[in-house]
């Protein structure tokens, strides 16, 4: 076995609106998954024309069984009207069903501000990467699902514990 640990194949779903917040979020996803051991050639990255479509394509992803996990990453930005608001539920709410209807864990990384600069400082501003963070939560839903499944088959649920708490990125280990 190699020491790095290897990450089951997953998918970016990255909407192309608001690309160049977005775009920044899906190269802070992108390294992450690297960063945790994942092969970049079983990271699938899927564009979306929208923060709206997200939610479809998300759901055929989940349903492929090509992927562990989905990251679904967006940007919406406050308008002049409530449409933002609609917009960000439905997505939200779309989102939660697709991990409920499929089974595949699907991070939320759709960023729901303000104005261009909020949006750029949580995508790889003084926020943080919202992309990276996205992905590490994934990586970590994805975790917990398999140690929860393979906890099932031997019929031992306190070993779930123990598999489900390891940690997806090389800092963990090192941090005390």
């Amino acid at each position: 076995m190699h020491a790095a640990q290897s990450q089951p194949p997953v998918a970016i779903v990255v909407s192309r609106y608001n690309e160049r917040v977005t775009g920044v979020m899906c190269a802070g996803a992108v390294e992450a998954y690297r960063n945790a051991g994942g092969d970049p050639a079983m990271l699938g990255i899927i564009d979306a024309a929208g923060s709206f479509e997200l939610t479809g394509i998300c759901l055929h992803a989940a349903r492929s069984g090509l992927y562990a996990g989905v990251v679904a990453l967006g940007c919406i930005i406050q308008g002049q009207t409530r449409h933002d608001e609609h917009l960000a539920a439905a997505v939200a709410q779309g989102l939660t069903g697709v991990t409920l209807a499929t089974g595949v864990p699907v991070a939320f990384g759709v960023l729901t501000v303000r104005d261009t600069g909020q949006a750029e400082a949580r995508a790889g501003g003084d926020k943080g990467n919202k992309g990276a963070e996205a992905m590490t939560a994934l990586l970590e839903s994805v975790g917990a699902v398999r140690a929860i499944e393979m906890a099932s088959r031997i019929g031992r649920p306190g070993l779930v514990h123990a598999l489900s708490s390891v940690r997806t990125d090389k800092t963990a280990s090192s941090s005390s």
